[in-house]
C-alpha cells in the first residue's frame, strides 16, 4: 500500500506534516490533539517508556553476555564435580540457573525473543493509538454537545418570547392561568435540561484536559472540527482500504497469533496420539483445532463487517450533510421573504424572529451533519491507517 492508496486526514493532505503551532492557553484544536496527547498524556508517556526499553535492547550484546555467563556457570559446575559436589542441592540450583540462562540464549539465537518483544511493542503502540483515538472521539462528542447547547439556548430564547406573549394574552383575558403555567413549566424543564447538559459538557472537558495533560478547569475552549473535502471522500475505496486495515489491525494480528499457537498445540498433541482417529483423545484434539479455526474466521468476518458498515456510514453521513445544505438554502429563501414581509408590515416582529429561529436551526443541522461526517470519516481513517475499529 502506498500513501496515496488510503484516505488521508487533513493533516496528511499536504504531503509533509504541517508545522506544529501551539494552541493559545485555555484552547485546544483538533489538529493539535494527537500531538498534545502524545506529549502530555501520562498513560501514553508511561507506555512509551516501556516501548523505549524494548526498542533499545542490543540483542548482540545481550547474547554475548549470556554466552559468557553460560561459560562461567559451566566452569563452576565442572569444579563442583571435581570436588565431588555433583548431586548436591547447590549443584542442582546451579544446573537450574544454567538452564534458565541457556533458554534466554537460545531464544535470542533463534530470534524468538526479538519476535516476542516486537509483538509487545506493536501491542503497546496499538494501545497508545487507541488512547489517542478515544481522545479524538471525546473531542468530536464535545463539539456535538456544545452544538446541542447552542440549540437549546435558541429554543429557550424562543420560549421567552412565547412566555412574554402568553403573559400579555393572560392580562388581556385571552388565556387561562393554567395555560400560562403550562408554558412557563415547559420553559423551566428546558432550562433544567440546559443546566444538565452544561454540567456534562464541563465534565467531558475535564476528561479532555486530563487526556492532553492540561490544567483541569473544565473551561477549555475547543476549535471547530475540520471539514471533510470532496477529494478525501473520492479517495475512499472499500476493498483496497479494507485490505490496508486488515494489514494494520492488531486485533487480527493477535487473532492470527492465537491461531498459530493453536496449530502448534494441535501438532504436538496429534503427535502424542499418533494421529489415530480411533482414539477419542485425538478426535478431541481435532475438534479443538477446528474450533480455533472457526474462532479466527469469525473474528476476521466480524472485523470486515464492521469495516464495511463504517464505510456505508461515511456515505450516509455525506448524503445527510448534502440534504441538510439543500434544506438550509430553502430556509434562507424563506427568511428573506419573511424579512421583506416584515419591512412591508404584513408580519409581526415575533413572526420574523420565529423565521430567524428556523434559519438558525437549519444552519445548526448543516453544522451538526458536517461534524457527524467528519467524526465518522475520522474513524474510517483510523481503521485504514492503524487498523483500529473499536
Amino acid at each position: 500500500q502506498t500513501e496515496e492508496s488510503v484516505p488521508e486526514t487533513e493533516e496528511d493532505t499536504a504531503g509533509e506534516a504541517p508545522e506544529y503551532i501551539p494552541d493559545p492557553a485555555g484552547h485546544v484544536t483538533f489538529q493539535n490533539l494527537d500531538h498534545r496527547m502524545r506529549e502530555g498524556n501520562l498513560q501514553i508517556l508511561s507506555i512509551q517508556e516501556n516501548v523505549d526499553i524494548l526498542e533499545e535492547i542490543d540483542y548482540d550484546k545481550l547474547k554475548e553476555d549470556l554466552r559468557l555467563q553460560l561459560n562461567q556457570m559451566a566452569q563452576a559446575q565442572w569444579m563442583m564435580v571435581q570436588f565431588g559436589q555433583s548431586g548436591t542441592l547447590a549443584y542442582e540450583r546451579m544446573d537450574q540457573a544454567y538452564g534458565a540462562v541457556r533458554e534466554q540464549f537460545d531464544a535470542i539465537k533463534d530470534g524468538d525473543m526479538q519476535k516476542d518483544n516486537a509483538d509487545v511493542v506493536r501491542q503497546l503502540n496499538n494501545l497508545q493509538d487507541q488512547i489517542v483515538m478515544a481522545g479524538e472521539s471525546l473531542y468530536a462528542a464535545l463539539t456535538a454537545m456544545e452544538g446541542q447547547e447552542t440549540g437549546l439556548r435558541r429554543q429557550l430564547e424562543g420560549l421567552d418570547r412565547t412566555v412574554e406573549e402568553m403573559e400579555l394574552r393572560y392580562r388581556l383575558g385571552q388565556i387561562s392561568a393554567m395555560q400560562l403555567a403550562e408554558v412557563k413549566s415547559g420553559r423551566t424543564a428546558l432550562e433544567s435540561g440546559l443546566a444538565t447538559l452544561g454540567m456534562n459538557v464541563k465534565n467531558c472537558k475535564l476528561q479532555l484536559e486530563l487526556l492532553i495533560g492540561a490544567e483541569q478547569t473544565g473551561e477549555i475552549a475547543l476549535g471547530p472540527l475540520p471539514e471533510v473535502t470532496a477529494e478525501q471522500l473520492a479517495a475512499m475505496d472499500l476493498e483496497r482500504d479494507l485490505a490496508a486495515a486488515r494489514e494494520k489491525s492488531y486485533e487480527l494480528y493477535d487473532a492470527e497469533k492465537t491461531l498459530e499457537d493453536a496449530r502448534d498445540q494441535y501438532k504436538e498433541d496429534a503427535d502424542n496420539w499418533g494421529y489415530n482417529e480411533e482414539r477419542m483423545e485425538f478426535r478431541n484434539v481435532q475438534r479443538t483445532w477446528k474450533a480455533a479455526q472457526y474462532t479466527y474466521n469469525n473474528t476476521v468476518q466480524n472485523y470486515e463487517l464492521k469495516f464495511r458498515t463504517l464505510y456505508a456510514q461515511v456515505e450516509d453521513c455525506h448524503q445527510i450533510w448534502e440534504a441538510a445544505k439543500v434544506s438550509l438554502a430553502c430556509e434562507q429563501s424563506s427568511y428573506a421573504a419573511s424579512e421583506l414581509k416584515f419591512q412591508q408590515g404584513t408580519i409581526s416582529r415575533n413572526a420574523l424572529l420565529t423565521a430567524g429561529d428556523g434559519l438558525r436551526e437549519a444552519e445548526e443541522k448543516v453544522r451538526s451533519a458536517a461534524e457527524d461526517l467528519f467524526s465518522t470519516y475520522n474513524t474510517y481513517c483510523w481503521a485504514v491507517q492503524h487498523g483500529i475499529l473499536n
